[in-house]
């Protein structure tokens, strides 16, 4: 069994190479988090690592996938991509068995798999922002608010794709980095909040606070149409 160093920088440089960064998290640190249905059935100490997309996955990752005439259109294009790429990690690092949990994976009771947004905080990725994080609260009791994350570097302008757990790898002496509350002050929480659930569309929650990098132009064009209307811009991409 290699090394947990030598697990993690594999893991790093590879998913590197198309835009995608990971932060380490024991499944513990997870469980301590959810409610029982959503535990994952792995000791305390097993390894995983939760996945993003930074703004370069588009450019590095998505269209180049795209230009090499194997998306099938069995699924979502982007999903495809990030999936097919996640599951070539099982070759790179053949020794360890793993379980791979994508980002839009329910369970047979319609329930996500992974809470990815809890395992980005639990691992450092990004702080989760929610309801219970603001102290002068002025929403209505029975009014649900969603809780939404940002990256200390990139803001909102980046996305969960999921989990790697390596099944038979233990880390004890994993040290916890806890995510970077970048947003701090309450009424700029509310702000948050109040941008992701009543004006989403407009992505200014994205930019609650400054972000090194955002998504392309041509990124923001493409994730704003309607996922039935893309295959134009896919098309375009394809034969640029």
């Amino acid at each position: 069994m290699a090394g947990i160093e030598s697990i993690i920088q594999q893991t790093s440089l590879f998913l590197s190479a198309v835009g995608l960064e990971i932060n380490t998290f024991k499944i513990g640190w997870y469980n301590d988090h959810v409610d029982e249905p959503f535990k994952l059935p792995y000791p305390y100490d097993t390894l995983a690592i939760c996945i993003i997309s930074t703004p370069e996955m588009f450019d590095k990752g998505f269209k180049p996938f795209l230009k090499t005439g194997n998306y099938s259109g069995s699924m979502d294009p982007l999903d495809e991509f990030i999936s097919g790429y996640l599951n070539k990690l099982k070759t790179e690092i053949p020794n360890e068995e793993m379980e791979i949990i994508f980002d839009y994976e329910l369970l047979p009771s319609r329930r996500p798999k992974i809470l990815v947004q809890t395992a980005g905080h639990v691992s450092g990725a990004a702080f989760y922002y929610r309801r219970k994080n603001v102290k002068n609260d002025p929403w209505e009791a029975n009014t649900k608010i969603y809780g939404v994350s940002i990256h200390k570097k990139y803001g909102g302008w980046f996305g969960f794709r999921g989990v790697v757990v390596f099944k038979n790898v233990q880390a004890p002496g994993l040290k916890q980095q806890l995510p970077v509350d970048v947003v701090c002050e309450d009424e700029k929480i509310i702000e948050l909040l109040e941008k992701f659930n009543y004006h989403w569309q407009d992505w200014s929650y994205r930019d609650i606070v400054p972000a090194i990098m955002k998504y392309s132009e041509e990124q923001k064009v493409y994730f704003d149409t309607a996922p039935a209307e893309r295959r134009k811009i896919l098309e375009q991409f394809i034969n640029s």
